[in-house]
């Protein structure tokens, strides 16, 4: 007997499919079936055609992938976008971004910052990304309205920021903020230490007590500079990764950002932890901060993602640009021209970003089961042509504006290049009025 049609919601059928995993694979003339929001069929286009699916999509000229997935980003900071430009990472910080937050930075702020980021990043591929921010319950409701995925990293130092008048008070914050989003589909909540020089052993220790208890991910700035590590060994004698595993913070669910400085010592910290790092390379270039090492790294057995960093220190939320940058930056500080290749790099920008994320068997690859988070790419314009490999056209030679279509859980955010819950002209309006205030009281 024959089998019955498989029933789908939606069947795409582009030019090829890049599952990234397993790895490496590119199916041309293969079709992905939706249903319920997520994955139940992949095969080849005679066999989808089977199916009997509510909508059919023709894609041609189409490189269908798991939706980009954005490691680490300051999201309303999109409103401080070119505030501060062309300086180190301690002058802009001290003398610049935090006088600016402590002027600016409220609830509306972050409203309106945190939606700017999102379309921007959907427009640019983004299906998933992770926030570090003040008033991260602000910036989740925006996730929840918007359809997108995100992890809310809740912001600890220990002094006041906006929004927590101790790290105390984040703490609690976050740890009500968990628990009311424990069962979301599509946000995670987890503990964001800002960085080692700002914050105590106390409170880090208090921090992952909790994370421990609630099985939370932990995110922070790690050695992100020279300067802080070296600053590290004055004060305390000892390399701000090894004080984070002396104190029991390391681990797989524990999110290191930048580790532009990484020796010997530190790269066996993060193998035997299983620490995953995530690589931010513009923000690093900009801001002189350094090079993560990330053929290394790689080929040690750490787990590498991609991340944007904040539009004050990059000045983009642009990841497929990331990808790029982190490609090539890869073989210059390998020496070798085979370090990082196009497929691997997607990798990174999917998969190694939802593993890092704690969520890979949700996404990060386009695989039967997984939640339908996937993004279109269109490789028909004359700067991609001729194709003679897909992947290779989509990390070398392709800009997000080439992303065509996305979907989140299954549910169409980006159609045709066009915001499908989101008001463009009323974004932009209200960027430039935020603009308009904050310059207007720049000091001269």
């Amino acid at each position: 007997m024959p089998k019955p049609a498989i029933a789908l919601d939606l069947l795409l059928l582009p030019t090829w499919l890049v599952p990234v995993e397993p790895a490496g694979v590119v199916l041309k003339e293969h079709g992905l079936g939706i249903r319920d929001g997520r994955i139940v069929f992949i095969g080849p286009r005679a066999e989808a055609l089977k199916c009997n699916a509510t909508e059919v999509r023709e894609l041609p000229d189409v490189l269908l992938a798991p939706g980009l997935i954005n490691a680490h980003g300051h999201a309303a900071m999109t409103l401080f976008r070119g505030l501060a430009d062309d300086l180190p990472l301690m002058t802009w910080l001290e003398n610049h971004i935090w006088p600016a937050e402590a002027k600016w930075v409220n609830e509306d702020f972050v409203r309106d910052g945190t939606d700017l980021a999102i379309a921007e990043q959907i427009k640019g591929g983004i299906t998933c990304f992770s926030d570090m921010y003040f008033f991260p319950k602000v910036a989740s409701e925006r996730v929840h309205n918007s359809g997108i995925r995100a992890q809310i990293a809740i912001p600890i130092l220990d002094f006041p920021i906006p929004g927590a008048s101790s790290a105390d008070e984040a703490i609690r914050q976050g740890v009500e903020l968990f628990g009311d989003l424990k069962h979301h589909e599509r946000i995670k909540i987890t503990f964001g230490p800002h960085a080692p020089y700002t914050v105590g052993d106390e409170n880090l220790e208090k921090i992952r007590v909790i994370a421990e208890e609630l099985d939370a991910s932990i995110h922070m700035h790690v050695h992100e500079t020279a300067f802080e590590v070296q600053q590290s060994l004055e004060q305390r004698g000892e390399r701000p990764l090894a004080r984070l595993g002396r104190l029991g913070l390391l681990g797989p669910r524990f999110q290191a950002v930048h580790m532009t400085q990484i020796s010997d010592d530190d790269l066996a910290l993060l193998v035997e932890s299983n620490t995953s790092v995530i690589h931010c390379p513009e923000s690093n270039l900009k801001l002189a901060s350094g090079f993560c090492p990330v053929e290394r790294l790689w080929q040690a057995g750490v787990n590498v993602a991609v991340g944007t960093d904040g539009a004050a220190s990059n000045n983009d939320l642009d990841l497929l640009g990331e990808t790029r940058t982190a490609a090539l930056l890869a073989k210059a500080v390998a020496g070798s021209a085979t370090a990082l290749d196009a497929h691997r790099a997607l990798r990174m920008a999917t998969l190694n970003g939802a593993r890092a994320l704690g969520i890979e068997t949700q996404v990060g690859s386009l695989e039967i089961g997984k939640a339908a988070d996937i993004v279109a790419f269109d490789l028909s314009g004359l700067a991609q042509q001729p194709v003679y490999d897909p992947v290779s056209q989509l990390i070398y030679a392709t800009g997000r504006d080439c992303v065509k279509h996305l979907w989140v859980a299954g549910k169409q955010l980006l159609d045709d290049r066009r915001l499908t819950r989101m008001d463009e002209t009323q974004l932009g309006a209200t960027a430039r009025a935020w603009g308009q205030r904050i310059s207007g009281h720049k000091e001269s």
